[in-house]
């Protein structure tokens, strides 16, 4: 196959990944607090589930954006109380972050504020259609991770 040969079963699957990434972001955008971009309950979300500490290099890499970009989001959180930073104690060019108390409550108030939307795609196509269409894009994220470095 040429370069400019394409296969339209590719074609379709990336045109339908990117449309639904783009709907779902615009959806979930609006139906989160007032102030609160996606970027934000993601971090929020990573540092409740793992009830640990992390380096904003450690979230960077997470998120597969620049330190910079993790650092702009940090700021954001931290002003509104939502993280706390703090250096390492053994090397002070190194922070960490934690989730603070408040950073919980909006993170919660997010989730509760997405959930009805997450459900309702769930229930629309179905739980076992849903379940079989994970490993395919599980393993379409893992190419993508594996073949960007």
């Amino acid at each position: 196959m040429s370069d400019s040969d394409s296969d339209p079963l590719a074609v379709a699957l990336f045109s339908e990944v990117f449309m639904a990434d783009q709907l779902a972001r615009n959806r979930l955008s609006r139906a989160l607090p007032k102030g609160m971009e996606i970027s934000h309950f993601s971090v929020l979300n990573l540092l409740a589930r793992a009830n640990d500490e992390r380096s904003p290099a450690q979230l960077a890499r997470a998120f597969h954006v620049t330190r910079g970009a993790m650092t702009n989001t940090l700021n954001k959180l931290e002003w509104a109380g939502y993280v706390h930073i703090r250096p390492d104690w053994d090397d002070a060019r190194r922070k960490f972050v934690s989730i603070s108390p408040a950073g919980r409550t909006a993170r919660d108030a997010a989730l509760a504020a997405i959930t009805p939307i997450l459900n309702e795609i769930l229930d629309t196509i179905g739980a076992d259609r849903v379940r079989a269409a994970i490993p395919v894009l599980r393993e379409m994220r893992i190419i993508f991770e594996n073949s960007g470095q």
